[in-house]
């Protein structure tokens, strides 16, 4: 765990490059449902990992404390449970849900139980996921907390080296399209977490040039390009084997890797800081939660049928709804439970400063 001080406590070119990760698996939803078949487009996915890896470099920079799991069940919950209520309650393809889907999804365990993946909710796999690491990071630093530098290192490329031969167990590999889908559990995506862990372990002793930036973003268009590649790993919804899934994990890595490094270990960015992308940025957390509900929205909307193309056209109307509707829930939810439980916080750190105070000599 980085406890270096003289590090910045926050970098305002990483919430532009949520921003980015943001819209980037808006296009590739977008993509699905209005069945353009583009293959380059699919990979648009590969945003999962600069979500897993930003959140990892953000977390494992600063030291846990006692107020970490508050913290972390404020930034995700009070957003995440009105989203899922008011798509169970609104959309008319989720009163199908059973009682089972329900609960799940309202405790982001649907990844865990079969069929548990809702209409209008099936993104939040990756939010279980995520959580995951959340739940576990903790528990990490402390196993962690006697290692050196380079122990540090050391178990985190074991660790997402090992996270390889988990899609080749026998019931993981065994998946037949019925019951739980072990190949998309939490230790399949450790890689993508490790990127921004070691990331913040070199944060302060390597730096990277602003220059390497452009060379970085073709490099990751090359990637998608060669993910998206029929020879690559079957396409669509097509479930890989363990080979092919063990590839898009690497290349999702790789990809990650190029997009969030080169500035976190890097200087300010003139175009991410920039007005409109902190603003997407500081509402991104909610563009991921509403964007598939309110895509959702727009082929009765348009009277577009799915799969049958208007890729722009529905692309365009669900930024603008999507940004609408999470405008409101930042401001109305997000910032509110944040300044909520921050006031909770100061009230505990007070109340635990106040016997030591009432000891002090007055001297």
């Amino acid at each position: 765990m980085i406890t270096i001080s003289t590090l910045p406590q926050h970098l305002p070119a990483l919430d532009g490059i949520r921003a980015v990760a943001a819209l980037g698996i808006v296009v590739t939803h977008v993509s699905f449902q209005t069945g353009t078949g583009w293959a380059l487009a699919e990979r648009f996915d590969y945003f999962v990992a600069v979500f897993f890896a930003l959140s990892a470099f953000v977390l494992w920079r600063r030291p846990v404390n006692q107020h970490y799991y508050r913290n972390r069940t404020a930034r995700i919950a009070p957003a995440y449970l009105v989203c899922v209520i008011a798509v169970i309650l609104l959309f008319p393809e989720a009163r199908t849900m059973d009682i089972w889907q329900i609960l799940t999804n309202l405790t982001l365990t649907q990844l865990y139980i079969p069929d548990g993946l809702a209409p209008g909710l099936t993104h939040l796999w990756s939010l279980c996921v995520e959580v995951a690491f959340y739940l576990a990071l903790p528990v990490i630093a402390w196993v962690m907390r006697r290692l050196s530098r380079r122990g540090r290192l050391a178990a985190i490329i074991s660790a997402a080296v090992l996270s390889f031969a988990w899609p080749w167990l026998p019931f993981v590999a065994a998946f037949d399209g019925e019951g739980i889908n072990f190949q998309i559990w939490p230790p399949s995506y450790i890689l993508w977490f490790a990127i921004g862990m070691l990331a913040a372990e070199c944060e302060g002793r390597v730096k990277i040039s602003s220059r390497i930036r452009p060379v970085a973003w073709l490099l990751a268009a090359a990637i998608m390009w060669v993910a998206s590649r029929e020879w690559f790993g079957p396409q669509g919804l097509v479930h890989p084997e363990p080979a092919e899934f063990n590839r898009r994990i690497l290349a999702g890595g790789l990809f990650a890797a190029c997009i969030v490094v080169p500035y976190a270990l890097g200087g300010p960015s003139k175009i991410l800081e920039s007005t409109i992308w902190q603003f997407l940025g500081k509402i991104s957390y909610s563009i991921f939660l509403w964007h598939v509900a309110i895509l959702g929205l727009m082929f009765p909307l348009t009277g577009i049928s799915l799969f049958s193309g208007h890729f722009t056209l529905i692309f365009i109307l669900t930024v603008a709804f999507t940004i609408a509707v999470s405008y409101a829930s930042y401001e109305l939810i997000e910032e509110p439970a944040r300044l909520y439980f921050r006031g909770r916080k100061r009230q505990a750190t007070a109340a635990a400063a106040k016997p030591a105070t009432k000891t002090e000599s007055p001297a």
